[in-house]
This record gives C-alpha cells, sequence and structure tokens, in this order.
C-alpha cells in the first residue's frame, strides 16, 4: 500500500485526488468506485495491475474522500463525473486507457465509453450491467422502502445517516451491501435499522480497511454521494448518436457478476443478462458469474478478480 502515490488534480474548477501506481510509460488502467467506496476499495487490483506491467489510477469523484466537495453539491451530475474523469486523464497525459468500474462506476465507465469510443482499449465491470438509456425499471417494480428510493427521496437519508457517525454509516452499508437479500425497510424503519450494531462485518473487511472509509467519508460527508449517483439516475445525457438503441459500446469488454451480489436479484437483471440482453449493446463482451461473490466481489475475492482483469488486460494491451 506504501507504494502507492498521492496527488491532487486541478480538475474543472476542482481539486480531485488521485491515487497512482505504475510506471508512467506503461498502458493505462483507470478504476473508477461505486458508492460506499473511494479509490481505496481498489487496493488489491491497483498492486496487481502495477506489478504486471500496467499504471494504474483510482481518482476520488468530485465530493468524495479527499477530492474537493463541489459548492453546491446537490447539484452535481452524472455528467461532471465522466467530464471529470476525461479530464483528469487529458492532465496526465493519458490518450488511451482500460475503464475499470464497479457498481455505480461501472456506469460512468459505460457513459464514458460511450462518448469517448477512440479513448477506451477495453472496460471491464462489476455488478452493474449496462442498460440502454430508459431502461431502468427494476427500481420502480420495488417496494417504496428499496434503498434507492428512500435515498433518492431528498433530507430523508441525510436524517437516517445523521444519527450516526460516518464509520458507522459505512460499516452499516457494507455489512448490508455485502448480503445476497435487496435492502428493503419496513414501513416504520429506516434503511440504517437493517444493520444491528452486534452484525459483524464481512470476514474479508478488516477494522483496518473500516477505519480508512470512515474517515475520508468524515472529510467528505455524504451529500455528493447521495446526489450522484441516487438522485442522479434520471438526468438526461447527450450521446453523439440519438436514439438508445443505437448505442453501442465497441470496445473489448468483460463483466464480472457475483451471484450473491443483490443487485443480481433486481427485477428482472439475471434474466436480462443470462438470456444475452446485455451482448445487444455491448458486442465484444465476455461474461463471468462467481457463484459466492457479493457486491464487493473485488474484495471480497481479490486474486480471482485480479487475474479476471490481468487476463484481459493481457488480451487486449496496446
Amino acid at each position: 500500500m506504501e507504494q502507492i502515490k498521492h496527488t491532487y488534480v486541478e480538475v474543472n474548477g476542482l481539486k480531485l485526488h488521485v491515487a497512482e501506481i505504475g510506471s508512467d510509460s506503461s498502458p493505462a488502467v483507470v478504476f473508477l468506485h461505486g458508492f460506499p467506496e473511494i479509490w481505496y476499495t481498489w487496493r488489491h487490483q491497483m498492486i496487481a495491475v502495477a506489478n504486471a506491467g500496467f499504471r494504474a489510477i483510482a481518482p476520488d469523484y468530485r465530493g468524495y474522500g479527499l477530492s474537493d466537495i463541489p459548492q453546491q453539491p446537490d447539484k452535481t451530475s452524472f455528467v461532471d463525473l465522466v467530464n471529470d474523469t476525461a479530464s483528469i486523464l487529458d492532465s496526465l497525459a493519458i490518450s488511451k486507457v482500460f475503464v475499470i468500474g464497479k457498481d455505480f462506476g461501472a456506469m460512468v465507465g459505460y457513459t464514458f465509453a460511450l462518448l469517448h469510443p477512440e479513448r477506451v482499449a477495453g472496460i471491464a465491470t462489476l455488478g452493474v450491467p449496462f442498460r440502454p438509456p430508459g431502461s431502468q425499471k427494476s427500481h420502480q417494480l420495488l417496494p417504496e422502502g428499496f434503498y434507492i428510493r428512500r435515498w433518492q427521496e431528498p433530507g430523508r437519508a441525510e436524517a437516517d445517516f445523521g444519527r450516526f457517525d460516518a464509520k458507522t454509516v459505512v460499516r452499516n452499508i457494507y455489512i448490508m451491501f455485502s448480503r445476497s437479500e435487496i435492502p428493503i425497510a419496513g414501513e416504520n424503519q429506516e434503511i440504517m435499522d437493517l444493520v444491528d450494531p452486534s452484525d459483524p462485518l464481512p470476514s474479508w473487511f478488516t477494522e483496518e480497511d473500516l477505519a480508512a472509509y470512515g474517515d475520508l467519508y468524515q472529510k467528505s460527508g455524504f451529500q455528493t454521494a447521495l446526489q450522484v449517483p441516487y438522485r442522479s439516475f434520471k438526468e438526461k445525457i447527450e450521446y453523439p448518436k440519438q436514439g438508445s438503441s443505437d448505442l453501442k459500446i465497441v470496445a473489448p469488454a468483460l463483466f464480472i457478476m457475483g451471484e450473491k451480489d443483490y443487485v443480481f436479484k433486481f427485477p428482472g437483471t439475471e434474466e436480462y443478462l443470462k438470456s444475452g440482453g446485455m451482448k445487444k449493446y455491448v458486442p465484444n463482451l465476455e461474461i463471468v458469474y462467481l457463484p459466492e461473490g457479493s457486491h464487493f466481489v473485488q474484495e471480497q475475492f481479490p486474486d480471482q478478480v485480479n487475474q479476471l482483469i490481468l487476463n484481459f488486460l493481457d488480451h487486449n494491451k496496446y
């Protein structure tokens, strides 16, 4: 871990934190985190790809971790994160890159690949499949207590999270998201109440890991994280080709899905993947299922995920 260096890049009026390891002359790999994550979620993968001869770059999004919080967090858009990614790569003089994204970081990666196809050597994503814009129907099929619906409601998550310190909020979400059940609260229950203080951390997530996350979210808070992704799902993105049926990610692609990931149980998701739905839009796609994999498969099974990513990078090296 100590060989990972930390720098700040001035991007679109904000200082964004970037963790990095590997030679500047090596093929570059950018890692895009989800929630409640920051750059640290990719620690195992960054070291593995650097040891294999690649340059690993893992930013904290604006308003996350050590990056600056935007002046108006509630105005942050999904496209801001995509544009920030492009600007970070520009500032590091990287014209072509492998993109690795997890959770909503996969969505940032997909959008980057659609807007900047010439810059993407390959894209590997974990947990959240590509769907064409406007097709996110599964959220509406789940009850009012579904965590995404609750967190989309302005003020509700802020009040729920505000009962605890940042470390406890991250702890609760890590425990909750590591389960195979979709997090759904009862009518008179908040999302944080789905975890008991006596519930243990996942075996692969240490107290030291939790402390690292807690410190970073203590700095950033959760306001930007609640805005993007949860309150920006309906944001309209202008793509070069109009019409969602025209959108295709042409780069070589790898998708890793843990079969114990609660996202796999979202209505229609398993059927969409196993019937070849994603391949309609991502034709050069390989899908790998990890039978015991949870939502945090890159931290739960780092060796397996590292090997899959390294095989993918080696096969498509530019």
